[in-house]
């Protein structure tokens, strides 16, 4: 057994982690921040400790006795209300828990940055060595990349052993925004338009799985990209298709009108104060199209990636049964029904 302390135990890579851990006999004391979360994480299963990444003090503690620590927690959006947050606990955040591991004398440390901190070139393979274009597409993928430099630099300053974890996009059951709210809007038929991008995806399970491996075979100093697969939306789509009967044609924007109408929609919620549901950064971000090479993860950690047919079977499952999908689905069967009539997929 061994003792962990965990950040971001509500998230939901963070959560599928916390059951993993759990799972393979392993004492958690997570990180909450509020009392409801509290009550959450100690009904699963965990250890708790109330604070916040930014609460040196209180993190450090909470580390006494620990082992090993998985920084998850984070700040997720490309419409961000307040920027200045995404700085706060993405960058700041993650040199504080760095420092508390080192006071806390723990001899390892997860970091969960993200693949949008390879900032390579458009067009082009991210991979863990890949030189960053100088230029980001949003303040979230700011935070990330200076929020893995920050903890980089942090361990060498104390000297602990930090290892970066960079998931694309995370897809499977419990994911409901980002992509997942446009696979939702698909089934449900109010998905009118869409961008003729690339599109990276990890499956949740295999999230959590990475994390675990970086954890026992990751060398330190060095990050491991997670991915999956990478794909056109109009395949991710025909993918969804098959799975679930739904063929609503799907008009297909350029770029500028794109660009266009998120300016609009965003000028419009910003005036009343309320947070845009699309955003510049967020279409900036899906014309720029993302395609990740995940194999360092399989050759290094010895991580078996997911079918995305299977990932995306399974988060249609779990939206069905959610009640997020509201009209029926003519060509819809169980997750386990649709693997098996997908030989070799």
């Amino acid at each position: 057994m061994t003792r962990v302390f965990l950040t971001g135990a509500s998230g939901l890579i963070g959560g599928a982690l916390l059951d993993r851990l759990l799972d393979r006999g392993d004492a958690v004391t997570a990180l909450a921040r509020s009392d409801a979360s509290a009550a959450a994480l100690r009904e699963r299963g965990a250890d708790v400790v109330r604070g916040d990444v930014l609460d040196e003090d209180a993190v450090a503690a909470g580390m006494e006795g620990c082992e090993l620590v998985y920084h998850v927690a984070g700040i997720n959006t490309l419409c961000p209300s307040d920027p200045a947050a995404l700085f706060h606990v993405n960058v700041r955040g993650a040199e504080s828990v760095v420092r508390a591991a080192a006071r806390a004398r723990v001899r390892r440390v997860i970091n969960t940055s993200s693949a949008a901190a390879l900032g390579e070139e458009q067009g082009t393979i991210g991979r863990e060595d890949s030189p960053h274009r100088g230029t980001y597409l949003s303040t979230y993928e700011r935070s990330k990349h200076e929020g893995e430099l920050a903890a980089f630099a942090a361990a060498r300053r104390v000297g602990v052993d930090l290892v970066s974890v960079n998931p694309s996009s995370v897809q499977g059951p419990g994911r409901s925004g980002g992509t997942g709210r446009i696979l939702i809007a698909y089934l449900n038929g109010q998905l009118r338009a869409f961008i003729d991008t690339r599109l990276s995806l990890v499956d949740i399970q295999d999230c959590a799985e990475g994390h675990l491996l970086a954890a026992e075979h990751g060398r330190p100093g060095e990050r491991y990209v997670l991915n999956g697969v990478t794909l056109g939306s109009l395949e991710a789509l025909a993918i969804v298709s098959s799975i679930t009967g739904v063929a609503d044609r799907v008009r297909i924007l350029p770029p500028p009108v794109a660009s266009a109408a998120a300016a609009i929609v965003e000028g419009g919620f910003r005036l009343v104060g309320r947070t845009p549901p699309l955003c510049r950064e967020m279409v900036r971000t899906m014309l720029h199209g993302h395609g990740y090479d995940g194999s360092r993860a399989e050759r290094e950690l010895g991580l078996v990636y997911t079918p995305v047919h299977d990932t995306l079977a399974r988060t249609v499952e779990w939206a069905v049964a959610e009640g997020l999908v509201t009209r029926p689905l003519p060509g819809w069967r169980s997750w386990g029904e649709s693997a098996a009539a997908a030989p070799g997929m």
